[in-house]
């Protein structure tokens, strides 16, 4: 006999991309069952009190470096930093050792997240085999099962023709190719310029193929302004935003790629963010250990104060609502990864969060759960935590206020 268990969340101020209301909601064996009405008995009660509930937040673009580069980060430590960040579905990146070129790699990555048990894992596939820039032989073989996305990110494919192929291949196997836009030719005189050429191609190639392209941590005005412009031809973009480039430009000095760019380029992608042109706000989360970072490594650790960034630098701005933020951290970077999650309704995922955006906290990154203790807004006053994670209806994390400064 298979027993159900049945959970209601009573007075729930329920925020995602549809809806700002007051309600109560039914889970039922890891679903939500039903919002608002009349409700038979159930096996447990949540009382919320008004506490602001959100669909858990998707990343689109997480590097756990796992297999190879434990000391940075593994599968452990990087699930426990996101959850605590309010995130319960993560996509990660293939720049590990081995390069993930093969389904050995993945489904390595994958039982260790599911043995993990705090989120659910997908894993990117490379575009080119080992970044090798040139053989794409394997795509033919990577199981769809658990790769959604293929990307080379942290180098750009060079080769317009391979380019092309790639999207084809991905086109016929449902995959999202998601374009790290970088010449590395151009790059070390122009890194700017480096990111708009690339841009254009792989829109150009888009429109050529039909092919799903997702544009990864979009930099530059120029570049979003591109995207916007494709976008109104109907070419099947989609395009994400960091955290840190929407809420810092490059009079902070810090490595991470794509550069930090200027106050007009923060402009511009709050703007695009604001008109609709930016899909989704992914991490990049990039943890290194302080030895690296030191010899010059790229990369932000923020899985786990990227909410309170972008409440801090867009909703407490009052530049979008937080309907709009659940929109671009938790409904969109779903759909682009076609999961049943990202809404509260019927039907959906019982992924959740319980928010408090009144917390003001500084950041402290030696008190970040991930192994990566690296962000240029160390110091930094910022607003909203995560209170609770509930992952299919059941409660996987609560904060204890351990780490406000």
């Amino acid at each position: 006999m298979i027993v159900v268990k049945t959970v209601l969340f009573k007075n729930a101020r329920i925020v995602d991309h549809k809806k700002d209301e007051i309600s109560d909601i039914l889970v039922e064996d890891g679903l939500i069952k039903q919002i608002a009405g009349e409700f038979k008995s159930v096996d447990q009660i949540i009382d919320l009190k008004g506490g602001i509930l959100m669909p858990a937040f998707t990343d689109l673009h997480v590097h756990f470096r796992d297999p190879g580069y434990t000391y940075k980060e593994d599968i452990f430590s990087g699930s426990k930093a996101a959850v605590a960040g309010g995130y319960t579905t993560v996509n990660l990146m293939a720049n590990t050792n081995p390069v993930c070129s093969d389904n050995n790699t993945v489904e390595y990555v994958i039982r260790k997240a599911e043995k993990c048990g705090l989120i659910d894992a997908f894993q990117t596939s490379s575009i080119t085999r080992d970044f090798d820039g040139k053989d794409i032989s394997h795509l033919k073989n990577i199981s769809n099962a658990h790769v959604k996305i293929i990307s080379d990110d942290g180098f750009g494919v060079e080769s317009y023709d391979v380019m092309e192929e790639a999207l084809m291949i991905a086109k016929d196997r449902g995959f999202v190719v998601s374009s790290h836009a970088e010449y590395t030719a151009v790059s070390g005189d122009d890194p700017r310029e480096s990111e708009n050429l690339m841009t254009k191609r792989d829109i150009e190639l888009c429109e050529k193929t039909n092919a799903r392209l997702h544009m990864a941590h979009v930099s530059t005005k120029e570049a979003i302004k591109m995207i916007q412009h494709a976008k109104k031809r109907g070419v099947p973009v989609t395009c994400e935003v960091t955290p840190h480039h929407i809420s810092i430009n490059d009079d902070i000095k810090y490595e991470v790629h794509p550069p930090l760019r200027k106050r007009c380029d923060v402009i511009a992608l709050t703007e695009a963010i604001v008109d609709g042109t930016v899909d989704c706000i992914a991490t990049d989360h990039a943890p290194h250990s302080k030895e690296d970072k030191e010899k010059g490594a790229r990369g932000i650790s923020s899985i786990e104060i990227a909410f309170s960034i972008c409440y801090s630098y867009l909703v407490r701005t009052n530049k979008i609502s937080l309907r709009k933020l659940s929109e671009l951290m938790s409904f969109n970077p779903s759909k682009i990864l076609q999961i049943n999650k990202g809404e509260i309704a019927p039907g959906r995922i019982a992924d959740f969060i319980l928010i408090d955006p009144d917390i003001a906290f500084t950041v402290d990154e030696n008190k970040f759960i991930s192994k990566g203790k690296n962000t240029p807004i160390n110091g930094m006053k910022l607003y909203g935590r995560v209170l609770s994670v509930y992952k299919n209806g059941e409660r996987i994390y609560d904060y204890k206020g351990e780490n406000d400064g």
